[in-house]
């Protein structure tokens, strides 16, 4: 049987090999290699940056002057739907309820806290009215304002998720508004009024007997950062008394252990016995093995819920941007919140974000050089790219400035070095055996924490708005 083919569908025949392919040639050549390359490294400023100090025994004690500060932090709230409720236990980080832990009377105060629902642009408290309740922020951003010294209006905080203000009001009938709060998003707050704190008071015995004592610290003569006061004399002449003083310190120190972070790194015995020329196989597992436990190393320093700076931040030291985006105002602030601020971090894209507001002022960060490379900076501080730091679903992230270094009183990264076959300052390769496949394995091991010595020595801007807008 004849099968007919049309020409669109005759297939030529195949031509004879003139010469060798460039396949076969490959097979004796010599290649032209890189070393392995590997996409995850980052320049690491954070590690470059932080002064490390060896921690002996393996964990570090941070020693400070005795401080009376009874709690300014953040309260959380559980949600059910559109129904939102404090956790009882976070009413303890209330300056007033700090250290309290009558749970039932911590729920009876939750389960008495209305909720309320509030839109952009409103009014939530005006300066000069009566005031009488707490409001506790479950979502949403609020700020405040006064009036300034020449009668022009002047911002004095933006409070966000967590925040809280009007604490004050529950032990002071005649309180008012030092401020006016307006809203500028949508959100959701909880309020609990000084007639409801007061019911639950009244019954409560073990919940007065705190409220003295907490009123019994404002007696004590202290520093305008809650530390216990050194009484000193100056400007006296004659023979006036000397004052007698001590130095006080906190009696339970915070203590940092150091962290870890591992790997076995396995290579067979056939790739380093036939493979090892001209590139060393093991040292290049090695060399990538390490790169990858330094991104995490920096990553663990960012984000620990232990000892992760972001975690670390005093409340106190942490302020929202003004409008979202961050400006020359926002960076002010957070700038001047302490002394002798070493650098700013913040993610790339955070970085942008910040060019992008200064040209809205016509302003642009001017350039310092740090080792050798030209860096933005602010105010000669350098702003350092660190993708460490998350971006929420938001498009929000924050910018962290820190002052470094223990003759500083700063932050400084810990570490031990010395180790049994180290193979850089800080970093272990232990050989573990040979098993039955013929593969080796080698403990590669890293040993680190970081440490706040004062609190105002890190501070961050929260909430910033990454992202561009359009048009």
């Amino acid at each position: 049987m004849t099968v007919e083919t049309s020409p669109e569908t005759q297939v030529e025949p195949e031509r004879p090999q003139t010469s060798l392919s460039t396949a076969a040639a490959r097979n004796l050549a010599t290649t032209t290699k890189s070393a392995p390359q590997m996409q995850e490294i980052t320049s690491r400023w954070l590690l470059r940056m932080l002064p490390w100090v060896e921690a002996e025994g393996g964990a570090y004690r941070v020693n400070r002057r005795l401080s009376y500060a009874v709690g300014d932090g953040r309260v959380e709230f559980v949600q059910n739907g559109a129904e939102v409720r404090v956790i009882p236990r976070e009413l303890g980080e209330l300056a007033i309820l700090r250290g309290f832990e009558d749970d039932d009377v911590l729920t009876a105060l939750a389960d008495r806290c209305v909720q309320r629902d509030f839109r952009a642009g409103e009014v939530i408290a005006e300066r000069g009215a009566p005031a009488g309740q707490i409001n506790l922020i479950a979502h949403g951003r609020i700020g405040q304002t006064s009036v300034g010294k020449y009668g022009d209006e002047v911002a004095v905080a933006t409070l966000a998720d967590g925040g809280h203000f009007g604490e004050h009001t529950l032990l002071d009938p005649d309180a008012t508004w030092d401020s006016t709060a307006t809203a500028e998003t949508a959100g959701t707050l909880l309020t609990l009024s000084r007639t409801e704190f007061t019911a639950v008071l009244d019954r409560s015995p073990g919940l007065r007997d705190h409220l003295r004592r907490y009123a019994s610290l404002g007696e004590r003569r202290q520093t305008h950062h809650g530390e216990a006061e050194i009484a000193l004399a100056a400007g006296h002449t004659g023979e006036p008394d000397i004052p007698h003083t001590y130095v006080d310190y906190e009696l339970h120190p915070r203590e940092y252990e150091l962290a870890v972070a591992q790997t076995v790194l396995r290579v067979h015995t056939r790739v380093s016995d036939l493979f090892n020329g001209p590139m060393d196989q093991t040292k290049e597992q090695l060399r990538l093995t390490v790169e990858a436990l330094r991104e995490r190393q920096e990553h663990e320093l960012i984000n620990n819920r232990e000892f992760g700076l972001l975690h670390n931040v005093a409340f106190k030291q942490r302020i929202q941007p003004h409008s979202g985006a961050p400006t020359p105002d926002d960076m002010d602030e957070l700038l001047c919140r302490r002394r002798g601020t070493k650098f700013f971090l913040a993610h790339p894209r955070t970085i942008a974000a910040i060019g992008r507001g200064f040209s809205e002022y016509g302003l642009y960060p001017d350039h310092v050089d740090l080792g050798g490379q030209q860096v933005p900076a602010w105010r000669g501080v350098p702003i350092l790219p660190c993708n460490k730091i998350p971006i929420t679903r938001e498009n929000t992230s924050s910018i962290l400035a820190m002052r470094v270094g223990e003759d500083n009183q700063g932050v400084v990264g810990l570490r031990k070095t010395g180790l049994v076959e180290e193979y850089e300052p800080g970093v272990s390769v232990r050989f573990m055996g040979l098993n039955d496949q013929a593969i080796v394995s080698y403990l590669v091991s890293t040993y680190f924490s970081a440490a706040v010595l004062l609190p105002d020595a890190l501070g961050v801007l929260e909430n910033v708005q990454i992202a561009g807008r359009r048009g």
